[in-house]
């Protein structure tokens, strides 16, 4: 019989791995992504810390989310399916991992998201999570918590993946003007913001209109809501509370809310006027400032 290897021998090898969970595939996404990363990577005849040289990041890292103790990323999963030849099956479990991290009670709303062809938003101070950028995900998640707030910005951002797909939903998105002129972060954080949105300028997918300040009264005052339509099922409404979600497929409420939306589209600018007051925000309240030497000042 071979004698066993001590652990300083495994170690040096590379073959040693601290807390090995044994994990159980049926106890989350999360349990069943780190079950089969370390299924194929073991296939493979790879230990941790040479898969991850393969793909750039460290074994440790590797070990971290095969125990299910760190949430991969879409660039870490993509990496791994093309350095284990999974044929795609990282990428695609990668989504039900950062869905089942969303708070429960907004679970439903991303699976909405993610069947809907057709979601039209209607935002009365933020930009809308499907169109935040990273940092103005960490200003706006980050204002009253900073734990674990790498994973939680991570959560939100790829539910923005969705606009990768063969055929993405058609988004239409009424934002008011205050969300543009409110400071979330920084200075520099919303002129990246709205940067952004002026990125889909070309972009039929993903339309934006702004209601102006000089709209007045009009049909949203109640508040912001999501319209959520798809192929062969009802449409769905959505409103938000603090730290709850109200989905409703209630036909009344729902041509309601369609009737009020054909109103602030109504009475929002057009698409290209959006863009143009979007970009004088841009340069006249979050531009760089000069000094009397015209140099620029932070």
């Amino acid at each position: 019989m071979q004698p066993v290897p001590q652990w300083t021998e495994l170690r040096e090898r590379g073959l040693y791995v601290t807390h090995i969970n044994v994990l159980d595939p049926g106890a989350s996404p999360l349990d069943y992504y780190g079950f089969e990363l370390r299924r194929h990577r073991e296939a493979a005849g790879l230990t941790q810390k040479q898969l991850g040289d393969i793909v750039n990041y460290t074994g440790s890292l590797v070990g971290q989310i095969e125990t299910a103790r760190k949430l991969p990323t879409p660039e870490f999963s993509e990496r791994v399916d093309a350095a284990l030849g999974t044929g795609g099956l990282l990428s695609r479990l990668v989504a039900l991992v950062m869905r089942s991290q969303l708070p429960a009670w907004f679970q439903q709303v991303a699976e909405l998201e993610a069947r809907a062809i057709e979601i039209c938003t209607f935002q009365t101070h933020v930009v809308h999570g499907l169109l935040q950028t990273a940092a103005y995900v960490r200003a706006v998640l980050g204002a009253m918590d900073q734990a674990g707030l790498d994973d939680r910005t991570a959560v939100r951002l790829a539910r923005q993946r969705i606009f990768e797909k063969d055929v993405p939903p058609v988004l239409w998105a009424v934002i008011s003007e205050s969300a543009l002129r409110q400071e979330i972060g920084s200075r520099k954080t919303m002129r990246g913001q709205l940067a952004r949105l002026l990125s889909f300028e070309s972009n039929p997918c993903i339309n934006i209109q702004v209601l102006p300040f000089s709209a007045g009264a009009h049909a949203g005052l109640q508040g912001s809501f999501n319209l959520y339509r798809f192929v062969n099922d009802p449409s769905i409404v959505y409103t938000e509370g603090y730290g709850s979600g109200h989905p409703t497929a209630n036909p009344d409420t729902v041509r309601d809310c369609s009737l009020r939306y054909d109103h602030l589209q109504a009475a929002a600018l057009s698409l290209r006027d959006s863009a143009e007051l979007i970009r004088r925000v841009m340069e006249e309240r979050y531009g760089e400032q000069l000094d009397a030497d015209r140099d620029p000042v932070a």
